[in-house]
Order: C-alpha cells, then structure tokens, then sequence
C-alpha cells in the first residue's frame, strides 16, 4: 500500500522566502510531488505586472532621455522589477511624474486605491541634472505566469505607446531538494526540501497553499469517470463542479482574511516607529520633535503645508521626509 506521506511545515522563513519540508513520501513521490508543485507556483499564480508604457518624448525603446543615465531599454527592464498589488479584475493606468537632479524610484508612481506598489524601494532611473524631466504612463494588467508581447496583441497601439514583456507571476524562485529518510524499517522514503520566494505581493505559505489547490482541483475530476448511469452522469458531475467550486471560495476568503490581518498589523506597527530610528538626519529629526512629531504616525498625518511651517524645515528636508516615508509604503497627507 502506498502511505500518504506528512503535512506540510515550515522549516524556515526570512521575508519573502520559506522552505517547506514534506516528509515520509513514498519513494519516487518525492521527485513527482516537488516537480509538479514546483511548475504551478510558477505558472499558475496570478499577478499584476505593466503591459505598456508611454514616455513624454519618446517614440521607441531604442531611445535615450535628455539628463538620464538610463536609456529607454534600460528603464523598461527596471519598471519590470517594480510589483504591485491590482484590488480590482480591470487594467489600471497610474502615471510616473519627476523633475529636477534625483533617484527615481518605485515610491515615486502615484498609485491609486485600486493599486498598491509593493517594493517602493525598486530602483528606475538616475536624473542628473536641474533640467531633468521624466514622465511615464504606465497600464497594469491581471494575468498568470509569463505573457510575452506576442501572445497580448489585441490591435494597434497608440503613437509612442510601447508594450512591454509582463511578469505577472508573484513567485520569483522556487527549487526543491529530495533527501532519503527512515519510516519504519524502510530508509528508502523521501524527504522534499522546497523553497519558494515570491515578491512580495503574496507570502510563500499562500502562494503553497493556492499550487496545491490548483492540483487538488483538476485531481478531483480525473477521479470521477462520465458513464451514462444516474450515479456518474451529468447531476452527479454538477454536484462535484458545485462542491469544488465552493472549497474554491472558502480558501480564497479565508487567504484575503489572512492577506488584510497581516496588512493591517504591518501598518499598526509602521505607525509606532519613532523618527529617531528612521534614516533621516538629526537636525531633521530634531525639528519635528519641537514640534510635536514624535512617531511615523504623527508624522503621516500630516500635510506638506504643515510641515513647511515648521521653522527650519526647508524643502530639501521635507523631500528627504517623504523619500523615507515612500520606502515605509506611506505619504503625507494630502
């Protein structure tokens, strides 16, 4: 008899990355197991990624920007890096504005509610001069896995409008190891090692979670052979359809619980850090605590007016304030 092998646990976890041990598969099942789980996660999971771009004075991507290191190639495999959270099944269009010397960053898109840029931090392009000027549209799209141009056109686009590869897939990495183990009398048993990393938008445990239910789901219709009797015929089949689709459901309330929960405590203790243990200057921090800004949370509640009446607190600060607060996910108040 071939035994089922252990349920899965979580033998560590940094981040963005988790390795899941399987143990007491039955031997061979481990190499089967940890490749069809492994071509899921990154084929079958869905994501949010931009599909075009539109740049203020550019008609190509074999373009270059007047006082950007950067060349138009460059900056579109940079904005392909940057990853997002869509809350919403249409494609969305959020726009990139910047003037003047500075790092462009992911924190710099102005995202909407329907939005959520999840690595603010992404690097996308260097303005060397005070007569810089960089303006980006980007469209973000839903999708799953790898979705080249090709496989996208839907017609003509616009003039200057550019398409661009999409990586919708929210898993970066994901290998598996298979080590022999003892059950019983046996030590011919396998042991799977997997370790997903994903970028962010999803925790690994998640992304698992969803592979494994993807399988669960086609499994379950190999299970049952169409015959022309009342047991297996078209009633019985609606019935399995209507049960997988509501085991389907339930995982998926029970993942955006789960998703908000984990939200909703990140931000709480966001909003406690003290802007001494930020990475802005002293005399920065100095001016805000006179004036009775003493946490993130304080701080955020705050308009950039508020701030520029502070005595002392010029522009250069208030750009370095919302800078630090951009890697932290928050803006000032607007």
């Amino acid at each position: 008899m071939i035994t089922l092998p252990k349920k899965p646990k979580v033998s560590g976890k940094e981040k963005n990355r988790a390795v899941f041990e399987i143990e007491a598969c039955y031997p061979g099942y481990g190499t089967t197991l940890g490749n069809v789980i492994r071509r899921v996660l990154l084929s079958s999971l869905p994501g949010a990624a931009i599909t075009n771009v539109k740049i203020k004075g550019v008609q190509h991507e074999f373009s270059t920007i007047p006082h950007v290191i950067e060349d138009v190639v460059q900056i579109i495999l940079n904005l392909k890096q940057v990853r997002f959270k869509l809350h919403t099944n249409q494609s969305v269009k959020v726009s990139l504005k910047v003037k003047g010397e500075k790092e462009v960053t992911a924190a710099d898109i102005k995202a909407t509610s329907e939005l959520e840029v999840t690595n603010p931090e992404s690097h996308i392009a260097s303005l060397t001069d005070k007569k810089a000027n960089l303006e980006i549209e980007m469209e973000i799209e839903s999708g799953l896995g790898y979705s080249p141009v090709e496989l996208r056109k839907k017609g003509k686009l616009e003039v200057s409008k550019i398409a661009i590869d999409a990586i919708f897939s929210p898993v970066r990495k994901v290998t598996y190891a298979i080590e022999n183990m003892r059950v019983g009398e046996r030590t011919d048993y396998d042991r799977l090692k997997m370790t997903i990393e994903t970028d962010g938008t999803i925790t690994p445990e998640d992304a698992f979670q969803k592979a494994a239910q993807i399988l669960v789901d086609h499994f379950k219709i190999f299970t049952f052979l169409e015959d022309k009797s009342a047991k297996g015929g078209p009633a019985s089949r609606e019935k399995i359809q209507k049960k997988l689709a509501e085991d389907k459901a339930k995982i998926s309330r029970k993942i955006k619980r789960k998703a908000v929960l984990e939200k909703t405590k990140s931000r709480q203790e966001t909003a406690k850090i003290k802007l001494m243990d930020l990475k802005i200057s002293s005399q920065t921090v100095n001016l805000l605590e006179e004036a009775g800004l003493k946490t993130v949370a304080s701080l955020a509640k705050k308009k950039e007016k508020d701030l520029e009446k502070i005595e002392g607190l010029g522009k250069k600060r208030i750009i370095e304030i919302k800078r630090v607060l951009g890697k932290l996910g928050l803006t000032l108040k607007s």
